[in-house]
């Protein structure tokens, strides 16, 4: 209850900047006495935010500690169900595996697992996302669309394109896709995304979206085999960027793409994601599951979102699930 409690004022506090707060105010919204107000308005100092007291006047937030907090990202949240359920962690091994166990559990359709720390990320085909404390986002999303099995890969393009216009929403910049779902900033990647499904049959009871953006991070803290491949949005534009204001951007851009997408099907989607297509065209090399190398040309996406690729003897092959690169 005390956490409930104290979770609320910061909520009020984050809610009204701009003005002071009287104790009484918050007491009669949230529903408690002065006295819990005021031991709780201790405690978040405590905690390293900072909160203006003035006599007659009342509290008022002035800063908080670096990174994300619950209240923050609550506070001026705009969508219509993306979001409105969030479970916060300081430090997590895996938003993910948090994701799709809360998914399993019948969590509802929109809930965000989001975390500070994330020291056991996952993304495709195996490959690893770690988040730095306090400077990246590292979320994911669970959705239950009721779409066939062979609809829910189009997600992953549409999380992309979410990704990319919030990122030119912010910092003006103009990113590139790389099939299906990096985002690479003169080919350097900002952007990582890991789809998966839980299922039974052709009936998809869920779907979970986890999404990693390196947004304030000093390349420098990079791991070394990282440092020539990535890049984050402070790293190329020199300025810090607030994150929960930049995860309610991205929510409310994903929940705009989503609606459309369910009312119209990917064919509104497939040319926003083929605008930002860095590898349409190009000579590519594809890295299959099981080791498999094909060489050709990425010709572009179907309606279903799977890479069309033809080969030096014309062949056409479908690419369902791969890593791709440059020849």
């Amino acid at each position: 209850m005390a956490g409930r409690t104290k979770k609320a004022i910061l909520k009020m506090l984050y809610e009204n900047r701009e003005r002071f707060l009287s104790g009484q105010k918050i007491s009669e919204t949230i529903g408690c006495s002065r006295t819990a107000v005021w031991k709780h308005i201790r405690e978040l100092s405590e905690e390293g935010f900072m909160i203006e007291a003035v006599q007659k006047s009342g509290y008022k937030l002035t800063g908080a500690p670096l990174g994300l907090n619950e209240a923050a990202l609550s506070s001026g949240l705009e969508t219509k169900t993306l979001g409105h359920s969030i479970r916060f962690f300081e430090t997590i091994h895996s938003t993910q595996k948090e994701a799709l166990q809360l998914a399993d559990d019948g969590a509802e359709d929109g809930t965000l697992v989001i975390t500070n720390e994330q020291i056991a990320g996952r993304g495709r085909l195996g490959h690893s996302w770690q988040s730095q404390r306090g400077e990246n986002i590292a979320m994911s999303l669970i959705l239950r669309p009721g779409l066939p099995i062979e609809q829910t890969p189009q997600l992953t393009l549409l999380t992309a394109v979410a990704a990319v216009q919030a990122i030119e929403e912010t910092a003006g910049l103009s990113c590139g896709i790389k099939w299906p779902n990096d985002i690479l900033y003169h080919g350097r990647k900002l952007v990582g995304i890991l789809t998966e499904l839980q299922a039974e049959a052709t009936f998809v009871k869920a779907v979970v979206i986890g999404i990693g953006i390196n947004v304030n991070s000093d390349v420098s803290h990079f791991p070394e085999e990282l440092k020539t491949t990535a890049s984050s949005l402070y790293a190329i534009t020199g300025k810090k960027y607030d994150l929960a204001q930049f995860v309610q951007l991205f929510l409310l851009t994903f929940e705009g793409l989503y609606e459309l997408f369910l009312q119209k099907g990917f064919s509104v989607i497939k040319p926003l994601w083929e605008k930002r297509a860095i590898s349409l065209g190009k000579q590519i090399r594809v890295r299959q599951p099981g080791g498999r190398v094909i060489e050709g040309t990425a010709l572009g996406i179907n309606d279903e979102g799977v890479l069309l690729l033809k080969d030096s003897d014309g062949l056409m092959t479908r690419i369902y699930s791969a890593d791709i690169e440059w020849s």
